[in-house]
């Protein structure tokens, strides 16, 4: 017994030094998706502080394709140190519930760390589009079954998925095509090749400040800061109960040592504490929203129960 209680003290006291020893060489922080988009905007500001704040480079590596199981399976496998992190989104949750097959276990593969932000999503379209809100929208759809066309940014993406909801919830047909990232989505639908986009408001938010896009409404339940004068697609009337959110949040490979893991927590709290970081996020399009590893974990859980069922509702087979 007295061995045991010597051995626990040791343990005990190696993990406080296991943080203070880390981090001792770059971290690299994998974006699961193209340079653009709502994580890698989100990513790369976090990337710039957590740098400042510990002293080491935090280099982003954007790591694209299928719906970012390919970053995820990459950052799956890499050593339990700390020094490979990931940026985790509802678009890597959902890819885990639209594939027949995935290379990781989507419930066990992965140390969560901390969720940093939520996001709404934000329909857009060209100025010349017919439809200048959800209204206008559904009628259109409804005169002209299946000729509505709307871009994603892949298969089983979150966009792909609110607007699947968004076809059951007006109980209206469209067409979906999908493309690899987000900016080959936004080209498309530039050049008229698609009518409307579903797109994280960060990723969207400065064509529509230009004036090169409209947007017709976000999907949340509620009006989104960055965007305080678009109304929430729930507003029309016609779609009861619809709410479509994102979120983003920074995770390891399994088996991240605790006191690893509670730092980086600690760590990017205090950065999105941060009034200038705040605002920096909040005009990126995002609303800062913090938590604990555990409380993260279990949102992951959760979130993969959700769109399983959406999955199953919108009627969509598994790939």
């Amino acid at each position: 017994m007295g061995r045991l209680l010597a051995l626990a003290a040791l343990l005990a006291l190696a993990a406080p030094a296991v943080a203070q020893d880390y981090p001792k060489q770059p971290i690299h922080l994998v974006i699961p998706f193209g340079p653009g988009g709502g994580s890698d905007i989100v990513g790369r500001i976090l990337a710039q502080e957590l740098q400042a704040r510990l002293g080491v480079p935090v280099v982003v590596e954007n790591r694209p394709g299928a719906g970012g199981t390919i970053g995820n399976e990459y950052i799956a496998h890499q050593a339990a140190d700390g020094y490979v992190l990931g940026m985790m989104t509802a678009g890597q949750v959902i890819a885990a519930v639209m594939r027949k097959s995935m290379p990781y276990d989507a419930r066990t593969a992965f140390t969560p760390i901390a969720q940093v932000a939520s996001a709404g999503l934000i329909m857009v379209a060209r100025p010349d589009f017919p439809a200048s809100n959800v209204a206008e929208l559904i009628a259109l759809a409804k005169q002209k079954p299946g000729k509505i066309v709307f871009g994603s940014p892949g298969f089983g993406a979150t966009q792909h998925l609110a607007a699947e909801l968004f076809k059951q919830t007006a109980n209206v047909d469209m067409l979906h095509v999908p493309f690899r990232t987000t900016p080959d989505a936004m080209t498309a639908l530039l050049a008229g090749q698609v009518n409307v986009v579903f797109e994280t408001v960060s990723a969207a938010l400065g064509q529509v400040q230009a004036g090169r896009l409209k947007a017709l409404a976000v999907t949340g339940k509620d009006r989104f800061p960055a965007v305080p004068d678009v109304p929430a697609a729930i507003e029309s009337g016609l779609l009861p109960g619809y709410d479509v959110t994102t979120w983003y949040g920074v995770f390891g490979p399994r088996g991240m040592p605790s006191a690893v893991t509670a730092r980086l927590n600690h760590v990017l709290n205090a950065i999105i504490a941060e009034p200038a970081v705040r605002e920096r996020l909040t005009k990126a399009g995002v609303v800062v929203k913090g938590s604990t590893p555990e409380a993260f974990g279990q949102m992951m859980d959760d979130e993969l129960a959700r769109w399983e069922a959406v999955r199953v509702k919108a009627g969509l087979e598994k790939q």
